[in-house]
């Protein structure tokens, strides 16, 4: 039996227009994930229309409608396969939604693509994702310089682009040597799944072979077991099963386990993936485990179970490294949003600003500052305002990046770096 493919998680990234929905739809395509039966249905739609060139953003325009028209086309799995790897596209062209998606729950993003517009250049947008993407502890790139065919797939054009994104990559830290960076145009198909015969001058990879040049993320083996918890059932002649996605650890049938912060322990009867029962369970498996000694009332979403010997950590309060990404007024001290983290949505207090640091370089630019206002990146402490189970970005980084939303909005994103545990 073939070894199974590894996984990796890839976010588009790039300003709103330069191109990532018609990337994604045509690497989709191209790698035979779009059924060649919906194809045949738009192109057909496409010639009465007047538009018998087949027309691919057109298609992908309308695959899109019929998507949030709820038709039964379903691009929005999203997984395609390259030589190496399965790959799993977190694409949220909407700028709020994306970076919401990209923040929380199981989308952490191993990785990304920056699309950015021959035409348009760096705009304020790629700053912004690029600087999300490094704060987020994304630290592999790949660089689309899209839609070279409204500038006539000319070089000089395309070395112009690549500067200005190195020189932004640069400044946030990225080593710019080890990103590919491939001149394109998704809307033709050039250099996407095959070489581009209209740029001779460009001998690297195209967007497919390039994510096999990415390395698969770091399997969380080694770590404390860290389960966070989605949902508990109670289940008539098996008892309390908790249900979540083992985030680094392993856990075995037999092994005693304690949740945090409920406070809460027992010991492990069963565990089972996808209706089956298994013996142990790893980083990214998705479970349900049987629990004898903890009663259903006793545990609720956003728990996180561990191994008594080295169990969750629960903070009194946090230091944070955030970025504020959009609010109407100003951050203050006192200020009390909802810090989504893994699974737990728990309020807490900004309880002091501790510095503004400059994105690009992250050196202090300003002690504590009296207020922080959108596109600021800082420091602070936070107290959860009800027990919250979290993890130092550097030690375990699923449970250590989280959101901050308000007024039904994402406010900023941050990763923890300090912790004061709870006695």
């Amino acid at each position: 039996m073939p070894k199974e493919k590894e996984h990796i998680n890839v976010a588009f990234i790039g300003h709103i227009d330069a191109g990532k929905s018609t990337t994604v739809g045509r690497l989709l395509y191209e790698t035979g994930e779009i059924p060649e039966h919906v194809i045949e249905k738009l192109r057909k739609e496409a010639e009465e229309k007047g538009k018998a060139t087949f027309e691919f953003a057109w298609v992908m325009d309308h695959l899109k409608e019929e998507r949030e028209r709820g038709i039964t086309i379903d691009v929005s799995h999203r997984k395609f396969q390259t030589q190496k790897y399965y790959i799993t596209i977190v694409d949220c062209p909407g700028h709020r939604d994306f970076i919401k998606n990209m923040i929380t729950g199981a989308s952490q993003a191993d990785a990304a693509v920056l699309v950015v517009d021959a035409v348009e250049k760096v705009q304020a947008q790629t700053r912004e994702h690029v600087f999300l993407a490094r704060t987020l502890g994304i630290n592999q790139l790949i660089v689309l310089i899209n839609k070279m065919d409204r500038v006539n797939y000319d070089k000089k054009e395309y070395e112009a682009a690549k500067d200005q994104v190195a020189k932004l990559l640069r400044m946030v830290g990225y080593k710019v040597e080890e990103i590919p960076f491939i001149p394109a145009s998704s809307y033709y198909g050039e250099n996407i799944a095959k070489k581009s015969t209209k740029m001779p001058w460009y001998n690297g990879p195209t967007l497919l072979e390039a994510f096999d040049l990415l390395k698969p993320p770091q399997k969380l083996v080694d770590k404390p077991l860290r389960i966070p918890i989605q949902d508990v059932y109670s289940i008539s002649g098996v008892g309390t099963v908790p249900v979540g996605r083992v985030e680094s650890g392993v856990l075995k049938v037999g092994d005693k386990v304690v949740f945090e912060p409920a406070g809460v322990s027992g010991e492990v009867k069963s565990i089972e993936m996808h209706h089956e029962p298994i013996n142990e369970a790893y980083p990214g498996d998705n479970i349900g485990f049987n629990v004898r000694g903890v009663a259903k009332k006793d545990l609720r979403r956003g728990d996180v179970a561990g191994h008594p010997d080295n169990p969750p950590t629960v903070a009194k309060d946090f230091t944070a490294q955030i970025v504020v990404l959009q609010h109407p007024t100003a951050i203050t001290v006192g200020y009390t949003p909802v810090v989504h983290a893994h699974t737990a949505q728990v309020a807490c207090k900004f309880v002091e600003l501790i510095k503004k640091i400059d994105p690009r370089t992250g050196q202090t630019k300003e002690e504590h500052p009296q207020f922080l206002k959108t596109g600021d990146a800082a420091v602070v402490k936070l107290e959860p305002l009800k027990p919250l189970s979290i993890e130092k970005v550097k030690d375990i980084p699923p449970l250590g990046r989280f959101a901050i939303r308000d007024m039904g909005m994402t406010v900023g994103a941050g990763m923890v770096l300090e912790i004061t545990p709870k006695k």
